[in-house]
């Protein structure tokens, strides 16, 4: 049997998901959900408090709980670029280039584009933002074949989309998330502290004929963002 405050914590979230409780609403005080749930304050808080770590909720001062709206989610089946993602949200997608280079590609783009010998990556370092908050500091490397009669602006801005108008169809990605520190620079550029828990994630994403297109390295605020999966 699962503890009470872990009941509480799995109820929420699940309200939440099914929007009973919506995105920046304020939830009832923690006495009337405490007599809802039939439990004390204290273990009533133990699992408002693992949904703020988790993102979930967000505590505000002298004003009470709310659904945190700043998180985004990622729906893990498809290939979707970041813009579509945030837009999806409801949220308004920005970007941050930090830097856009003509490069050789070092031995792990080259395994994980199948690139041919001579072959050039162009590498892009960018900071994502949803309503101008960051979310992800990413490293996208592209082949520069597909790439080399491309305006510098559209790639920058809208990648995917720029493929789909220049005939190439979008497949599947393969995605493999797991957890670090953010160091100091990441820190910096996503306004968070250094080693602060963060959620990284390497993809590559294909074409249908399944020739790689990006292989990118991103890191993400956990409490910013999440990723679900949906199966059929």
């Amino acid at each position: 049997m699962k503890a009470a405050y872990i009941a509480i914590h799995d109820k929420l979230k699940e309200e939440i998901d099914r929007g009973v409780w919506k995105i920046g609403e304020r939830l009832p005080s923690e006495r009337d959900l405490a007599d809802e749930f039939g439990v004390s304050r204290m273990t009533l808080r133990q699992g408002i408090t693992l949904l703020v770590e988790e993102g979930v909720l967000q505590r505000k001062v002298g004003s009470g709980t709310y659904v945190a709206s700043t998180r985004v989610q990622e729906k893990m089946r498809g290939t979707m670029s970041f813009t579509d993602i945030i837009q999806l949200q409801g949220k308004t997608p920005s970007s941050q280039l930090l830097s856009y280079i003509r490069t050789k590609p070092n031995d792990k783009e080259v395994s994980q584009l199948n690139l041919q010998a001579g072959e050039y990556v162009v590498r892009m370092e960018r900071v994502r933002f949803a309503d101008n908050i960051p979310v992800v500091y990413e490293v996208a490397s592209i082949p520069e074949r597909l790439i080399h009669n491309v305006k510098k602006s559209d790639v920058t801005n809208h990648f995917f989309k720029t493929l789909t108008e220049n005939g190439y169809r979008i497949g599947k990605s393969h995605q493999t998330i797991y957890a670090r520190l953010a160091n100091e620079q990441v820190a910096k550029h996503l306004q968070i502290t250094k080693n602060q828990a963060i959620l990284a994630l390497r993809q590559v994403s294909y074409l249908e004929d399944g020739q790689p297109f990006e292989y990118v390295n991103s890191q993400y605020v956990g409490e910013r963002f999440e990723f679900y999966l949906e199966n059929n």
